[in-house]
């Protein structure tokens, strides 16, 4: 027994590699940065120790969130998934001994009525009750064959554990910090009879990121590093969509795209499965919507923030010629009080209300005026920004956030919110 007085609990791994380590540094801290993007409920280092100490790394990932992903629940296979030797294992392995149990089973997606509707379609002698050890070859055969022929509804989804939209956004903004990120997850889609889950996060700024389009690839949670320009993510976020549309510019912006797929089977292309085929159209589909979603949110949050620095500019450009419209007017105004003909023609009207008055009198100076018009200015602005959140409102919909406190000993009711279809009790703490 090893004593563990900090209660110490985890998995320590240790490696001895001999390798070209300034080349693949950045490489290993760059599939170690992702890892914590996509999982940022864990907690690991790294440690390199080198020959000569102070070449020693030790880098540390925190933990961002308690939360962790939903735990995949157990399925049986979906009946277009298996192939020709998986349904032999699948006979081979089962503890039914009549054939439409073993597809009631051992299959997803099928019932008994269904089950006895394919042994009829099988046509080889086949019954309800025969064994399924006892079926031929041929008989397998054309049994693998109607299952990839039949009609089944769709798997659930159910089994694939993503890592969710809350994870990866916390992810993205403890690694990068970027100014804006957006994130989607959209429903389970199928291909050939395996269900696959796609979840896209777009960000806009943050540190370590490169102007133009950076490309982060997932699949089950495990970064792909290499050989990106094949992949069906990178094909699609370079190809397939249209950023200056969504006010992105591809070029200038600091754009991050992360997109990862959760799948029973991946489907990966060249031996060392570092990138997913781009001709699926399925999955093209699926990673392209995922995209655009999240730059449709994106959309909103540029629109706003460039309206609101339109404002912010237009305010900062009059300010900025206030003081030369004060001189101008205060200039004019001094040489009518001057040139003023003594007695007028017509009844002479109040002081107050004469404009030339005050001025004559120095009790307008080009400091007043400078000054009336910075709040008349500050009132302008203020009123357009107040219109200006009216209209959204009105566009959106009053939106507000309402949390719900469970009822404890440490709480009582408190004063009630009355509306014309309800009566709300507020909870107040003891």
């Amino acid at each position: 027994m090893i004593d563990n007085p900090d209660r110490w609990h985890g998995s320590e791994l240790s490696v001895t590699i001999l390798g070209n380590w300034q080349y693949y540094r950045s490489k290993i801290i760059k599939y170690l940065r992702q890892i914590a993007v996509i999982t940022p409920y864990s907690h690991f280092s790294f440690t390199f120790k080198a020959e000569d100490a102070s070449n020693d790394i030790h880098v540390v990932f925190a933990r961002r969130t308690e939360k962790m992903p939903e735990p995949p629940k157990a399925t049986k296979h979906h009946p277009k998934s298996v192939d020709l030797e998986l349904v032999k294992q699948l006979i081979q392995k089962t503890k039914y001994n009549k054939l439409q149990q073993f597809l009631c089973k051992e299959f997803d997606a099928i019932n008994s009525e269904h089950a006895g509707r394919l042994i009829e379609e099988m046509r080889s002698g086949a019954e309800p009750e025969t064994d399924p050890r006892d079926l031929t070859n041929k008989q397998i055969l054309m049994l693998h064959q109607l299952l990839h022929a039949a009609k089944f509804s769709d798997p659930s989804g159910n089994h694939l554990s993503p890592a969710g939209e809350y994870n990866l956004r916390l992810g993205i903004s403890k690694e990068l910090h970027p100014d804006l990120v957006a994130t989607y997850q959209g429903d389970a889609h199928v291909l050939e009879g395996h269900a696959f889950v796609v979840e896209a996060a777009v960000s806009i700024g943050g540190r370590d990121i490169k102007p133009g389009i950076n490309i982060f690839r997932f699949a089950n949670r495990i970064p792909l590093l290499f050989e990106g320009g094949s992949d069906v993510i990178t094909k699609t976020a370079l190809k397939r969509i249209s950023w200056p549309s969504y006010k992105i510019n591809p070029t200038s912006d600091k754009v991050g795209v992360f997109v990862s797929i959760v799948s029973t089977k991946i489907p990966y292309k060249g031996a060392g499965k570092e990138y997913i085929a781009d001709d699926m159209q399925e999955m093209v589909q699926a990673v392209k919507q995922s995209i655009q979603q999240c730059c449709l949110q994106l959309k909103v949050k540029i629109v706003k923030q460039q309206a609101a620095r339109d404002q912010h500019q237009r305010r900062k450009n009059l300010v900025k010629y206030i003081p030369n419209a004060a001189r101008a007017v205060f200039t004019v105004l001094e040489s009518m009080a001057e040139s003023r003909a003594v007695g007028p023609k017509r009844k002479r009207m109040q002081d107050d209300d004469d404009i030339l008055a005050p001025v004559k009198q120095m009790q307008t100076s080009e400091d007043t005026l400078i000054a009336r018009l910075t709040e008349h200015v500050a009132k302008i602005d203020s009123d357009m920004a107040l219109e200006y959140q009216v209209q959204q409102g009105m566009a959106e919909g009053i939106r507000q956030d309402v949390y719900l406190v469970p009822l404890s000993a440490q709480h009582e009711f408190g004063r009630e919110l009355h509306a014309s279809t309800c009566v709300i009790k507020l909870l107040t703490a003891l």
